[in-house]
């Protein structure tokens, strides 16, 4: 088994050198003039879709509030499911659901490293 600290620095090596590709290929992109003037259309055409969809917003308000509620019930619903899987697996418990077409699922967890300092 390779060490944990040598996995990590190669990681860390890996993420600096993609970071620096794309540096250069953006770098590349602002010395394009035809990339310019597809930025400069783009923004254009963004700036009227906004205005279009802002137009319609106001006309569908009672269903971004509902979509609002609905989105609050699925993230303390899923937040939920963490707590009573997590529990689970702790107990030495089998932890799976179905869905309404007999799909199995289990679930994956990930271990994250975050800066100390």
């Amino acid at each position: 088994m390779q060490d944990l600290q040598e996995i990590f620095n190669r990681v860390q090596e890996n993420k600096k050198k993609l970071k620096d590709l794309r540096d250069a290929y953006k770098e590349a992109l602002k010395g394009s003039e035809a990339y310019i003037e597809a930025e400069e259309s783009l923004k254009t055409l963004r700036e009227k879709k906004k205005s279009i969809e802002t137009e319609l917003k106001s006309q569908f308000s009672n269903e971004f509030i509902q979509m609002d509620d609905i989105k609050i019930d699925i993230a303390s619903d899923q937040e939920m499911i963490n707590d009573i899987a997590m529990t689970m697996v702790m107990k030495g418990e089998t932890v799976s659901v179905n869905d309404k077409y007999e799909n199995e699922y289990e679930p994956l967890f990930t271990v994250k490293f975050k800066k100390v300092s």
